[in-house]
C-alpha cells in the first residue's frame, strides 16, 4: 500500500472519542454528499424534461424540414420533388404551405397560423404525444376539414358536437388596382372541424391543420410551397439522410433537423442546465470549506507527527501528499455516496414519480427523469477539481512545519 495514502486513511479512520477534527471531516463528507447527490438528480430532471419537449414536438414536427435560404416559398414540380424521394434513406414527403390566416366560428374570430399538408402528414402516429379528441382526419378535398389546436378551439368556443355550423378561413390578397369592394381583398373558404390536438402551447393556440389543396386554393399558391417536411425511414440516421438532402438541394434550400427547428429553445434548456450545473458546483465547492478547514485544524494537530516523520527522513512531497489524499477521501467518499444516492433517488423518480410536477394540465404527472453518464462523469471531476483546491492550501502548510520546533 502507498505510504501517504496509509497514513492518510489513519488519520481518516481515527475512533478518537469527542475529536473535533473527525467530527468536522464527516460534516464535510456530509455536504459533498448531498451536494452530489443534486446535482445528479438536477441535471437528470433537465435531461427527462428535455426529452419530454422533444417528443411533444416529435408528434407536430417532421424529423427534416427544408425551407428556402431566402424568400418565404419556392416553386416545386413532380420530378424535382421525385429527385428529392429518392435520396437514400427518405421514407415519404409532406408538402407545406404555411401562413396566418383569420379564422371565424361564429362570431368568434381569431389570427392563426394555418398549416396547409398532404394526407401523409397524419401517418406515423402523428399526435402520439399529448392528447387528441376527434378524428384523425383532414376530410377530402370537396369537404375539407380543420384540426385545431385546443388552445384555439377553445378561444373560438368550437362546439365539436354542432355538425351545421363551420369553420370560415380568411387569406389577404393582392387587389385589383381601383376596386373599392372590401371583398376583392381577401379569399374565404369553409371547413368544417375535425378534432383538436395539445402538444405545446406554441402549437396549441396558433396552429390550425388543413388539407394542402384548400390552403392552395386560399392562398393562390399554385405550385408554390413554403416548406417540405421529411420522414426518414428506419436503419438510416437523420445526419446521413440530412446530408444526402442537401448534396441534392445545394446552397439554395436549408435542411433543418428537430432541434435546429426549435434551436432557441433547445439552447435556452441546455443554457439554463449548464447555469444549474455552476450553481449547484458553487454550492458544493462552500460544502467542501468543511473539508478546507478540517485538514488545516489536522495539520496544527500532527504538527508533533509531521516533525517525527521529517525527523525519520520524510520529504515534504511525502507530507503534501498526506494530506491532500486525506481530502481526497473524504471527498470521495461523499461524491460516492452522493452518487449512488442520486441514482437511486432517480430510479425511485422514474418508477413512482415521488416528486409531483403540480401542473393538473401538464402532459406528465411527476417531473421526468433521463440520467446520462456524463452527468456522473463531470460531477465526479467537479468533485475532484474542488477537492483538491480545498486541500493543497492546508497541505503545503503542514509540509514546511519546522521540525526543531515541534520535537
Amino acid at each position: 500500500m502507498n505510504l501517504s495514502f496509509f497514513i492518510a486513511s489513519r488519520y481518516f479512520r481515527s475512533k478518537k472519542k469527542r475529536n473535533f477534527i473527525n467530527v468536522l471531516s464527516r460534516i464535510a463528507m456530509v455536504g459533498v454528499a448531498v451536494g452530489t447527490m443534486a446535482l445528479i438528480v438536477v441535471l437528470s430532471v433537465f435531461n427527462g424534461l428535455e426529452d419530454i419537449i422533444r417528443g411533444l414536438y416529435a408528434s407536430f414536427d417532421a424529423e427534416l424540414k427544408i425551407e428556402p435560404a431566402q424568400g418565404k416559398s419556392f416553386e416545386v414540380s413532380q420530378g424535382w420533388l421525385d429527385s428529392l424521394n429518392h435520396v437514400e434513406g427518405v421514407e415519404y414527403m409532406i408538402e407545406v404551405i404555411e401562413d396566418n390566416a383569420l379564422l371565424k366560428y361564429q362570431d368568434d374570430q381569431l389570427v392563426v397560423t394555418m398549416k396547409g399538408v398532404t394526407g401523409n402528414f397524419l401517418d406515423k402516429k402523428r399526435f402520439s404525444q399529448g392528447q387528441f379528441s376527434g378524428k384523425l382526419t383532414l376530410g377530402t378535398d370537396k369537404q375539407p376539414q380543420a384540426i385545431l389546436g385546443r388552445g384555439v378551439a377553445f378561444f373560438l368556443g368550437v362546439d365539436p358536437d354542432n355538425v351545421f355550423e363551420k369553420l370560415r378561413m380568411y387569406y389577404p390578397k393582392a387587389p385589383r388596382a381601383g376596386t373599392i369592394d372590401p371583398r376583392q381583398m381577401y379569399n374565404s373558404a369553409i371547413l368544417g372541424f375535425a378534432g383538436s390536438y395539445s402538444v405545446e402551447k406554441q402549437f396549441d393556440d396558433n396552429y390550425v391543420v388543413v388539407p394542402l389543396v384548400f390552403a392552395q386554393d386560399l392562398m393562390d399558391y399554385g405550385d408554390r410551397r413554403t416548406s417540405l417536411e421529411v420522414m426518414v425511414k428506419e436503419g438510416f440516421t437523420i445526419d446521413e439522410v440530412k446530408a444526402g438532402l442537401k448534396k441534392v438541394l445545394g446552397s439554395d434550400y436549408t435542411v433543418k433537423d428537430r432541434d435546429e427547428q426549435h434551436a432557441g429553445l433547445i439552447r435556452a434548456i441546455k443554457v439554463e442546465k449548464l447555469f444549474v450545473f455552476v450553481t449547484l458546483t458553487f454550492i458544493l465547492a462552500v460544502a467542501s470549506f468543511n473539508i478546507f478547514f478540517s485538514l488545516s485544524m489536522l495539520a496544527i494537530e500532527k504538527k508533533k507527527d509531521i516533525a517525527v516523520m521529517l525527523a525519520m527522513g520524510a520529504t515534504e512531497r511525502l507530507i503534501r501528499s498526506i494530506y491532500i489524499k486525506q481530502g481526497a477521501i473524504i471527498a470521495f467518499t461523499g461524491a460516492l455516496a452522493g452518487l449512488i444516492m442520486g441514482y437511486i433517488f432517480c430510479l425511485l423518480q422514474k418508477a413512482f414519480g415521488l416528486i409531483s410536477l403540480g401542473v393538473a394540465s401538464s402532459v406528465v404527472n411527476a417531473y421526468p427523469i433521463k440520467m446520462v453518464w456524463t452527468d456522473f462523469l463531470w460531477t465526479s471531476l467537479s468533485v475532484v477539481v474542488i477537492t483538491f483546491l480545498a486541500s493543497y492550501r492546508p497541505a503545503s502548510i503542514a509540509a514546511k512545519i519546522n521540525t526543531v520546533e515541534n520535537l
